[in-house]
């Protein structure tokens, strides 16, 4: 969706498909029916964005061929949709029944997450809409921390350096400015807000800079205020956010049902105490409060004694949108975790989970516009 700050720059709200399963273009096609036209509908919205999540090997297949960029953007645009900007973090395989760890992997040491990322570069040049200022497609922080040494943080750092050369490129060739946002993330190479300032600021800010997930600064345990102001005083730039909610509770025992085979749920406490899933952390060894990086709808309010991370959220998009100018522009709601929630919450149609995500949309637009955000 088209918002407008206050200053008057164009703010664009989208909806992250990595939610959805499917792994070709026709697959993404059908998708565009089943999910993201009826959200459309119910949001009354002329244009519906999407954080359009391809797969590695669809990825690579649309930037090579101009003729399937071009039917990917009219099947879009017919059904009143845009994309500003791209989920690049899962590789592939990201429904498999267990994905863990294998969602960091390839990490940023090899050619393949290069040029997968710069694949999706390609696509989204051809997918912006002619008035967008930029795109944006967002990445893993290098890998998860183990293995990581001297010798692999040296080989990541010449991949960023082919990296914005690549992007570089791609404006050369077609006027459109791409930028990459690193998404820090519990348990990983760069998992808070001085960590990415320590590892990107000497890398070409131009191009490259952050993607803030609020859940994962939740999980952090981050206030937004200092997180921004440093990444303000560093001269990083925020190149995309995704608007997410993560599980919070004083009280553990109430988390068991949480606890699932698919992806990885990073538990912390405030005093620094860690697990790497959710499933560890039950052993008794880890005091609460605890904060799990498990996203949740960002308009849903589990039973006490749970709760999200939504204050966080607000507390960022004060601090994102609040100043004379915007510090980004981009807005993504990333919640792909429908499929895994506890029953009661779960969406049991397809219908049902496009009647949530445009839930979801609705309740990011209100916190938007209660901050004088304009449609």
């Amino acid at each position: 969706m088209r918002l407008r700050h206050p200053s008057g720059t164009p703010l664009h709200l989208s909806y992250c498909t990595n939610v959805h399963p499917a792994e070709d273009l026709d697959g993404i096609i059908a998708q565009l029916d089943t999910y993201a036209a009826p959200v459309r509908i119910i949001l009354g919205a002329d244009v519906l964005g999407l954080g359009l999540w391809l797969a590695a090997p669809v990825a690579a297949a649309l930037a090579a061929d101009p003729a399937l960029r071009g039917r990917l953007r009219r099947e879009l645009t017919a059904r009143g949709l845009e994309v500003v900007t791209l989920n690049g973090f899962p590789y592939r395989s990201f429904h498999d029944p267990v994905v863990k760890h294998a969602v960091y992997r390839p990490d940023w040491t090899t050619p393949a997450r290069l040029t997968y990322t710069l694949d999706l570069a390609h696509v989204l040049a051809d997918l912006l809409p002619e008035d967008a200022a930029r795109g944006s497609v967002s990445t893993l922080p290098f890998g998860w921390r183990e293995p990581w040494n001297a010798a692999m943080a040296g080989l990541a750092a010449r991949r960023l350096d082919e990296l914005a050369a690549g992007l570089a490129a791609v404006e050369s060739t077609t006027g459109r400015v791409i930028r990459v946002g690193f998404e820090p993330e519990p348990g990983c190479v760069v998992e808070t807000t001085e960590q990415a300032i320590a590892t990107l600021s000497d890398t070409d800010t131009e191009r490259l800079g952050i993607c803030l997930d609020l859940a994962h600064l939740a999980c952090a345990w981050e206030h937004p205020a200092d997180a921004l102001r440093a990444l303000r005083e560093a001269g990083l730039p925020i190149v995309k956010v995704q608007l997410s909610a993560a599980l919070q509770t004083s009280h553990p025992d109430a988390l068991h049902e949480y606890a699932e085979p698919r992806f990885l749920h990073q538990t912390r406490n405030p005093a620094g105490g860690s697990a790497d899933d959710l499933s560890e952390a039950f052993d008794g060894r880890l005091p609460g409060p605890w904060r799990v990086h498990y996203h949740l709808p960002l308009h849903v309010s589990p039973v006490a004694p749970l709760a999200t991370t939504v204050p966080v959220l607000r507390e960022a998009l004060k601090e994102l949108v609040g100043d004379p100018q915007p510090l980004c522009d981009h807005f993504d709601v990333e919640t792909y975790t429908w499929s895994v929630l506890p029953p009661a919450l779960r969406p049991k149609t397809p219908g049902q989970l496009a009647v949530n995500l445009a839930d979801e949309l609705d309740f990011a637009r209100a916190e938007l516009r209660d901050l004088g955000v304009t449609a």
